[in-house]
C-alpha cells in the first residue's frame, strides 16, 4: 500500500440524491492534489467520508490502509475547515498545545508551528482578539502540529492576505517535501496554478478530470494565447501579417491550436525587428476548470487561421 488516500468507486446518496457517483481518487505520500468543483459538486461529501463522519453508500475508502474514523486513521489526518472556530478565552498557544496533546505530539512542536505560521508574537493573546486571517493561521498551526501524514484543507486561504497566501503554499509544499500528503479544496484557482501536483475536478458528484494540469490542458485542447507587441512604426504591418485582435494600439492577441503554435511563431519570427516582444500563454487552470465543468466551454476564443 502506497496511497495515503484510496477511494475506490465511492458513491454517496442523501435521500435519493447522488452526492457522489462512482468516484475513485488516490493521493500518494508527498503529493499535493487540488480538489475543485462548484458548490454542491461533492467536495464536502468526499471530505466527510475521508474523515469518517459518514459512510459511503457504495465503494470504499482507506486512509493509510485504515478505515476512516478509526483511531489509526484519525492519527493520520489533520483537517482545516473553511470556517475555523476556537474557544475565545484560550490563547493561541493554548489552542495549539491542546491539539498537540490530542495528537500525542511533542510539546516543543507547538513553538515550531507557531513560528511557521508567524503567530509567535500573538501566541499568548486570547483568540477573541485575533483577526480572521490570524484565526485562519492558527487553524493551519493546529493542522500542522504533529506532522500529519495527510493534510485535508477546505478553502484554507480564506481570510489571508496575498503575502500570507504565498507563505501558506510554501508551508504545504514543505509538508509534501517531507513526505506528507495534501488534499485541498479551493475556489481560488489562479493561486493554485503551479502549486499542486495534480488537479481533480468534481461535477455533479462525478469525477470528470484527474491529472497534472499540463495533461488536462492537453486533453481539453483549449487554444493557446499569443500576444505580440509590434514596433511603433510597424503596428499596421504586423497586424496585417498575423491578424488577431488589437490591444492598446500596439499589440495583437491571437489564439491558436497547440499544433499550430510553432507555425505561427515562425511567421512572427520572420517579421524580425518589426516585433518587439512575444508572450505565449497556455490555458489557465480557470479555463481548464470551466471546460471540464462544462461552463463557458462554448465561449472559447476564436482560434487563429
Amino acid at each position: 500500500m502506497t496511497e495515503i488516500v484510496k477511494a475506490s468507486n465511492v458513491s454517496m446518496k442523501f435521500k435519493g440524491v447522488d452526492a457522489l457517483n462512482n468516484v475513485s481518487l488516490d493521493v500518494a505520500p508527498g503529493e499535493q492534489v487540488a480538489l475543485l468543483g462548484h458548490n454542491g459538486a461533492g467536495k464536502t461529501t468526499l471530505f466527510r467520508l475521508i474523515l469518517g463522519f459518514i459512510q459511503p453508500t457504495a465503494g470504499s475508502i482507506l486512509i493509510a490502509g485504515f478505515t476512516p474514523g478509526s483511531d489509526a486513521a484519525r492519527r493520520t489526518v489533520s483537517y482545516l475547515p473553511e470556517q475555523v472556530a476556537f474557544p475565545k478565552m484560550l490563547t493561541g498557544r493554548e489552542v495549539v498545545r491542546f491539539y498537540a496533546k490530542l495528537k500525542g505530539a511533542a510539546l516543543e512542536d507547538v513553538q515550531s508551528v507557531l513560528e511557521k505560521v508567524e503567530l509567535v508574537e500573538a501566541a499568548d493573546r486570547r483568540v477573541d482578539t485575533y483577526s480572521k486571517g490570524m484565526r485562519q493561521r492558527l487553524g493551519l498551526a493546529q493542522a500542522l502540529v504533529g506532522k500529519p501524514d495527510l493534510l485535508l484543507l477546505d478553502e484554507p486561504t480564506s481570510g489571508l492576505d496575498p503575502l500570507s497566501r504565498q507563505h501558506f503554499y510554501e508551508l504545504i509544499a514543505d509538508v509534501a517535501r517531507q513526505g506528507g500528503s495534501v488534499l485541498l479544496s479551493s475556489h481560488g484557482l489562479s493561486e493554485l496554478e503551479a502549486k499542486t501536483d495534480r488537479v481533480a475536478i468534481l461535477r455533479k458528484g462525478q469525477l470528470v478530470a484527474n491529472g497534472p494540469l499540463a495533461d488536462l490542458q492537453h486533453e481539453a485542447n483549449l487554444p493557446i494565447r499569443i500576444r505580440v507587441k509590434a514596433a511603433a512604426n510597424a503596428v499596421d504591418k504586423v497586424h496585417a501579417e498575423i491578424g488577431g485582435g488589437r490591444i492598446n494600439g500596439a499589440s495583437m492577441e491571437l489564439f491558436c491550436d497547440r499544433g499550430d503554435k510553432m507555425h505561427i511563431l515562425s511567421r512572427i519570427s520572420a517579421l524580425g525587428t518589426q516585433v518587439e516582444d512575444v508572450d505565449v500563454a497556455a490555458p489557465t487552470l480557470d479555463e481548464v476548470y470551466r471546460y471540464f465543468s462544462r461552463i463557458g466551454a462554448e465561449e472559447a476564443p476564436q482560434r487563429a487561421l
